[in-house]
């Protein structure tokens, strides 16, 4: 498949060529956002799919049909990917846009714009387990090697991607009107009041019944079993679904399965050594 074993690197970040080329990275830098636009901002394995999806409910009231007929990946397309000129619609409207990227990156061209940003963080702890088996399904990713080589890579800021930490950071330091913050781990308590904040970040209102249909459609369990989330769509050439699934599990905590002590605690003095500056904290971090 095209540009599988490719490492396309851009402002000294790594990211997977077989997504991303030179030419897509400096179109993303360069991109003329509109005020309308929504952007759906993610470190990988942050809740990036679990958000694609409550907007699109959202917007459509609670009406799943686009949900289960249209790819997430083009509902809510990638900025950065090599395929978003050809997606995105030029028209007036709301856009759903979704990137991986840094702040960096993305500042200068967003603050020409009133464009929305969600941005979404997630425990590091379970990002880092979920992108390692990532990596070993999506054959446009490295090998890991052992969880310990990988977990190394991860605090090095040396995946595909870039810094965990840098990437968080970063964006908490995009404070405008039109800026929403929030965790993983808020989804996973509360998702209906979650859903409700969002209805009134993006000025939409919906009825109870809308409301619980949104709820209802964006849970694990409905949304595992669509195959316009689930990447089932995607070319086993690409991603291997016979060594995992891409929606694998969607809870707190799944850590605890693969970090031992010494690798806990040489987490905790990582992250208290990038994040003592952060007003932000994460105390499931630490748990």
């Amino acid at each position: 498949m095209d540009r599988l074993t490719i490492t396309e690197t851009f402002a000294g970040i790594s990211f997977p060529g077989h997504l991303h080329t030179r030419e897509s990275l400096q179109l993303a830098q360069h991109f003329q956002f509109q005020d309308t636009d929504i952007v759906i901002a993610t470190f990988p394995k942050s809740g990036t799919t679990w958000m694609q999806e409550i907007l699109t409910l959202i917007h459509s009231k609670g009406d799943s049909l686009l949900a289960q007929t249209v790819p997430n990946w083009v509902r809510a397309p990638w900025l950065e990917h090599t395929y978003f000129r050809e997606t995105v619609r030029d028209e007036g409207g709301v856009r759903l846009i979704t990137t991986h990227l840094p702040y960096d990156i993305l500042a200068p061209a967003l603050k020409k714009s009133k464009a929305k940003v969600i941005y979404i963080a997630r425990n590091p702890k379970d990002v880092a387990v979920s992108y390692y088996h990532f990596h070993k399904i999506a054959k446009f990713l490295p090998d890991p090697g052992t969880f310990e080589e990988f977990l190394d890579k991860f605090l090095d800021g040396t995946v595909h991607y870039g810094s965990w930490f840098q990437h968080v950071k970063g964006w908490l330091r995009h404070q405008e009107d039109t800026f929403f913050y929030i965790t993983y781990e808020e989804m996973h308590m509360d998702l209906r009041d979650c859903i409700e904040r969002l209805c009134g970040f993006i000025s939409t209102s919906l009825t109870c019944e809308e409301l619980d249909n949104v709820e209802q459609h964006c849970s694990f369990n409905t949304m595992s079993q669509n195959k316009m989330v689930n990447c089932t769509l995607i070319s086993p050439e690409i991603i291997d679904h016979s060594k995992g699934k891409f929606m694998r599990k969607g809870v707190v905590g799944d850590w605890k399965q693969l970090f031992t002590g010494p690798l806990n605690i040489l987490f905790d003095r990582v992250y208290q050594e990038e994040m003592s500056n952060c007003k932000h904290s994460f105390p499931l971090a630490q748990d």
